[in-house]
């Protein structure tokens, strides 16, 4: 069956597992720590080579930063490091500083903007009061693979790590100034969006194709980027981006996740890992989802080939020493090791002891921006 030109894969012969990161930013006022709605400004004032990998989002008070494609983990996480770097020096000029967490910690729907680019305005006509609500920041970690069939394969598979990569990365505790008592509050806020969550299983690359073709023909979303959902294919750069996860704060945790994802695409299109029970179980995956925001690493998962909860220390260590042989193919092995360090102390937890029993939003939000160009988050917080 053929596919719609949109959906044509790249040359196969390309490079299988390279890398892109894309990470949402927070803007922020120097002296508040509020939201800052800031993005033309900002967009303005960054140098060339930093505009072309900047770009606006949905809200005036968050920036995206891309890398290139990088072919490991090390050369990606020094690009993303590099890259806020230089957007702090670009902000300080401005009286503006910059964070990575899931959430802003006190943000108040009132005090927050929507971007002025056609897309933006585009997605807050479509989506009304769902756009003008706080903003959230999410890692996203796109995966080269070489071919359409193994494209849909690894989509189908990666389904069922997704609620262990939310619970890793669980970095947004705090909505509205209050301590929400989940790991992910991010999760239920941007759950209000359509076309959010874990997709359903393809019976091949031209079934996926075709629903989404549908979709866009219909003039249901403009395009197949309109799919918000936690793992997705983007065929014009042949890659397998996975979105389910918090945005970082110190960039060790991030290349850690980096890492996790890049050999979770390896094992499942190489081996395929995954069970097929838990594959299966609709209800399963997104209750798992939903333990893995509200508890993070604390959480117990469905398991179905055990017929009961799990913690997720036990299943991350099993996917952990199921993706050594791939790490080490890829040379993450360190990267993929430091998982361990998130299972120990994970984001939700370090803002939690950065706030203090009395809720001292004003420290947590400069531990937040003190972290943000630290490549080995070693700072306070």
């Amino acid at each position: 069956m053929t596919v719609p030109a949109w959906a044509r894969w790249p040359d196969p012969d390309r490079p299988a597992w390279t890398l892109g990161v894309e990470e949402e930013v927070m803007l922020l006022d120097a002296d508040t720590l509020a939201l800052a709605p800031a993005i033309e400004e900002v967009l303005d004032a960054l140098p060339q080579h930093l505009r072309e990998r900047a770009t606006s989002e949905t809200h005036a008070s968050a920036l995206e930063l891309a890398t290139g494609v990088h072919a490991t983990v090390d050369g990606a996480a020094t690009e993303l490091t590099r890259l806020r770097g230089e957007l702090a020096a670009a902000l300080d000029g401005l009286g503006l500083r910059a964070a990575s967490a899931g959430t802003h910690p006190t943000a108040m729907w009132q005090d927050v903007a929507v971007s002025p680019a056609q897309r933006h305005r585009e997605v807050e006509e479509a989506m009304r009061a769902l756009a003008r609500r706080e903003p959230t920041f999410a890692l996203h970690v796109h995966v080269g693979v070489p071919t359409p069939t193994a494209a849909i394969g690894a989509l189908n598979q990666l389904r069922a790590h997704l609620p262990l990569l939310l619970a890793l990365s669980g970095n947004s505790p705090f909505w509205q100034g209050r301590d929400t008592g989940l790991a992910s509050a991010r999760t239920p806020l941007f759950q209000a969006f359509p076309r959010v969550g874990i997709p359903r299983a393809f019976a091949s690359y031209a079934d996926w194709a075709h629903a989404v073709d549908l979709l866009v023909r219909c003039d249901a979303l403009p395009d197949h980027t309109h799919l918000w959902w936690d793992v997705r294919l983007n065929p014009a750069l042949g890659t397998v981006e996975v979105r389910v996860m918090d945005a970082q704060t110190r960039m060790a945790d991030a290349a850690s996740l980096v890492a996790l994802v890049q050999c979770l695409v390896r094992l499942e299109v190489v081996e395929g890992w995954a069970s097929w029970r838990v594959l299966s179980a609709r209800e399963v995956l997104e209750e798992n989802r939903f333990l893995a925001a509200r508890d993070g690493v604390r959480a117990e998962l469905l398991d179905l080939d055990r017929d009961g909860l799990v913690p997720v220390r036990e299943l991350a260590e099993e996917l952990l020493a199921a993706c050594a042989p791939h790490a080490r193919a890829l040379g993450c092995t360190d990267e993929l090791e430091r998982v361990h360090a998130l299972l120990d102390l994970p984001g939700a937890q370090r803002q939690r002891d950065a706030a203090g029993p009395q809720g001292d939003f004003g420290g947590l939000l400069d531990s937040l921006a003190d972290a943000f160009c630290v490549r080995d988050g070693a700072v306070r917080g």
